[in-house]
């Protein structure tokens, strides 16, 4: 590697390819995790991976009143929102550490760019 006023490139790339291996895990953990939301106090449930992806829903007979379509639906709508909300700070705990600050100080060698 060239040296660039004393900065370790091979090391820099290590850690560059550490949290990207870091990384992978994560999101492979989140896709692999499901994690669920209710609505109407446990009318409607859903459950959504962690990376969002709903995988499933659970209605109870009592929420399905053929003459209130339209509260049904608003029931649905809100169980995979909160359910979307649990995926997303499961996100947020796995993945914020990883994407807050992990690159190494770049040094002299940020300001080549401006």
């Amino acid at each position: 590697m060239p040296d660039l006023g004393g900065m370790d490139l091979q090391g820099m790339l290590g850690q560059a390819m550490q949290m990207q291996q870091r990384m992978m895990e994560a999101q492979q953990e989140l896709e692999n995790t499901i994690v669920s939301g209710s609505a109407g106090g446990g009318l409607v449930t859903a459950k959504v991976t962690g990376t969002g992806d709903l995988v499933g829903l659970d209605i109870k007979p009592e929420a399905a009143d053929p003459e209130d379509t339209e509260t049904l639906a608003d029931l649905v709508i809100a169980a995979v929102r909160d359910a979307r909300a649990a995926a997303d700070r499961l996100a947020a705990d796995k993945m914020g550490p990883l994407a807050g600050g992990g690159m190494p100080d770049l040094g002299d060698l940020g300001n080549l760019f401006g």
